[in-house]
């Protein structure tokens, strides 16, 4: 089957051959009428008391000239968000994070205490408070191409719209800030993740990652995501979340990571979760979602930029336990080597789980540099722009947004209203390698009509440049092949249906997917 192309989605389809050339070259796309805010007022200033950040600023004004990094309408395909009748706002947080230490399973501790930072945090919301459905997404926003990436709201935007949620990116590791600083230093001058260590410190390591600085500690991460966390629950008039009102609208916050980011998800539901339970009694995130991290693919990161992560096998990676639903979600082209992540799904109160590997899914897509700064950004952020092409052509467009859709619609039922999500088995593996069906397509897994009705061999890694390796690539079937399977345009689309509905009643599709999938089959010129 075709990827399908829907509502808000038609124009990013439309423009996807001019984003790939976008991608490769700079170049200038129009800007969306939509700014969050203009002119040159200063922005408010707020104090807080108690938990959380000690001092927010924002939100920022933006113009053509001065706008977040990765803003939806400087983004590589603009959005115009009050389309969607949506507002973004940029503040800068500033608190005191302890860094951490690791050193075997069970809670973090404190390592060195208070270190004063300062951090930028994105909002997307709905304009109205009456829109809004009391959940947030919160997301710490990945940085493996050295900048922002804005990968959640890329998957499951859609969702979040359609329900009403809040999604807030927060830039999560210093290297990250260094490409705000090179982007607008008047914007982001104030930002700064310094090591509470000086250099001549024993305990500032000589050597760190080749993406890290001595001067820097990426350990700051923990504390700020707890307390972003916390501010967006709180009761202060700087929360955009309260819209105006002396009450946080927020009733559930759910953590998001992606790739690196979910790794950091690893570390903080098994090392800072508990102790944030045990200091105030309940946790900041009601459940998470932690995607493309596991087992000896990016399933757990160093807690400080002194020590190593937890090993590969090692208990720490793993969950149990935890208290609040937890779904992991691996693609095509990392479950093999995240392997050691695969545990039963528990219903057992405490220990919700839920495992899903998306069959036919890239880890590297092209969403998440659509969604994400556009080409001339990231340039002027002094980092490359990431390629849109690998040896074997354009990253897959395999849309994996539709499991993420669902995914966060049966998330938010489990914790609402104590539905479970459905189970799905994991890709089939024999002798260390995937089972694969005829058509060269894995068995078992999270599936879709791209598989169970296929007009394609989806591959989930690739070779080339940079993150080809995991993006993966789609080979067509040959017109012959496509005349064997299906005799006429009609059995094409009725076997869509039919899988669709399938899905679309076992909750796997949200209702909005299953009938644009219905509509794409119906458009498709196959055979």
């Amino acid at each position: 089957m075709e990827p399908r192309k829907r509502g808000r989605r038609l124009s990013r389809c439309t423009a996807a051959a001019a984003v790939a050339a976008a991608l490769a070259v700079t170049t200038t796309p129009a800007l969306a009428d939509f700014t969050p805010s203009t002119g040159d007022a200063e922005p408010a200033v707020a104090t807080i008391e108690g938990a959380g950040p000690n001092e927010v600023v924002g939100p920022l004004a933006a113009s053509a000239t001065s706008y977040p990094f990765g803003a939806a309408n400087h983004q590589a395909v603009p959005e115009d968000l009050s389309k969607v009748g949506y507002v973004e706002e940029e503040f800068l947080v500033s608190g005191d994070a302890n860094v951490y230490t690791w050193p075997a399973p069970g809670p973090a501790v404190v390592r060195t205490p208070d270190a004063p930072y300062t951090t930028r945090v994105l909002v997307r919301r709905p304009a109205k408070d009456q829109h809004f459905s009391g959940n947030v997404v919160v997301e710490m926003l990945n940085p493996s191409n050295l900048f922002d990436l804005n990968i959640g709201w890329a998957m499951a935007h859609e969702q979040m719209t359609a329900n009403g949620d809040a999604w807030v990116g927060i830039t999560a590791k210093p290297i990250a800030v260094d490409a705000l600083k090179n982007f607008d230093p008047e914007r982001y001058a104030s930002l700064a993740w310094d090591n509470p260590l000086p250099t001549d410190d024993p305990a500032n390591c000589r050597t760190v990652a080749a993406d890290s600085s001595r001067t820097t500690e990426n350990g700051l991460v923990w504390d700020i995501y707890t307390q972003v966390g916390q501010w967006l629950r709180g009761d202060d008039a700087s929360n955009p979340l309260t819209y105006g009102d002396e009450a946080s609208h927020v009733e559930h916050a759910y953590g998001w990571g992606y790739s690196q980011t979910g790794g950091y998800l690893v570390n903080y539901i098994n090392g800072i979760h508990p102790r944030v339970v045990e200091e105030f009694g309940k946790p900041v995130y009601d459940a998470y979602t932690v995607a493309v991290a596991g087992g000896a693919f990016a399933g757990a990161y160093p807690m400080n930029q002194c020590e190593s992560a937890p090993p590969v096998g090692d208990p720490r990676r793993a969950f149990h336990d935890v208290g609040v639903p937890v779904m992991r979600i691996m693609s095509q082209s990392d479950y093999l080597r995240g392997i050691g992540a695969r545990r039963a799904d528990s219903d057992e109160v405490g220990d919700q789980y839920r495992h899903y590997e998306m069959a036919g899914a890239g880890h590297a897509t092209p969403d998440e540099l659509y969604y994400s700064a556009a080409p001339e950004d990231i340039l002027r952020a002094g980092r490359d722009v990431p390629p849109q092409q690998c040896d074997q052509g354009p990253r897959s467009r395999f849309p994996s947004d539709i499991f993420f859709n669902a995914a966060l619609q049966n998330l938010d039922l489990w914790v609402r209203e104590g539905i479970a999500p459905p189970h799905a088995d994991p890709i089939l593996v024999a002798g260390g390698q995937p089972v694969l069906d005829e058509f060269g397509n894995v068995q078992g897994g999270l599936r879709s009509p791209f598989l169970d009705v296929p007009t394609s061999t989806w591959h989930g890694t690739a070779t080339g440049a940079s993150f080809c390796f995991i993006a993966g690539w789609e080979e067509p079937f040959d017109q012959a092949e496509l005349d064997r399977l299906y005799r006429n345009h009609g059995q094409y689309v009725r076997a869509v249906g039919e899988s669709v509905r399938s899905l679309e009643r076992d909750r796997f599709l949200t209702s909005y997917d299953a009938q644009q999938l219905r509509r794409a089959a119906a458009g498709q010129d196959v055979p």
